[in-house]
């Protein structure tokens, strides 16, 4: 199932609007998981460039759609506005969001899964950065 593009969410809006779903999906936005998505956002284009005011706007709007429309169509909504590489950028960010507090919850597992299942790119590739991600935030030398 493929949304079509909203032409009143631009990629860069879908984009935050993926971030805020995947630390947001679980129903608690810790301080942790804020800092995580502004620092994934900020290090990006055209973020790095935002001003507080704006990205206040932005996240305002999203927020109000969240609570509006729910997760998983804000995220279909999202994603048809992305083309192949964003998609694959999108579900790698939303994967390490996902993972920043170490504890994945099922409803996190649930967006992952339902990014993937939206996206125009092949499940083998999906799957390939979701695991990556995993093995990123593996903590191996624990005891």
């Amino acid at each position: 199932m493929h949304s079509t593009p909203d032409p009143l969410m631009t990629p860069s809006e879908a984009f935050a609007a993926i971030a805020l779903a995947a630390v947001a999906c679980d129903g608690a936005l810790d301080a942790g998981e804020a800092q995580a998505l502004r620092s994934q956002l900020e290090a990006r284009t055209p973020f790095r460039n935002a001003t507080e005011a704006s990205m206040g706007a932005l996240f305002d709007r999203l927020l109000s759609r969240l609570r509006q429309e729910g997760w998983p169509s804000l995220l279909a909504t999202a994603i048809a506005q992305l083309n192949g590489p964003q998609q694959e950028t999108a579900l790698a960010m939303a994967a390490q969001l996902v993972h920043c507090d170490r504890i994945v919850q099922p409803v996190e597992r649930d967006l992952l899964n339902s990014m993937a299942a939206l996206m125009t790119i092949p499940p083998q590739r999906s799957a390939m950065i979701l695991e990556v991600i995993v093995i990123l935030n593996r903590d191996s030398l624990a005891g």
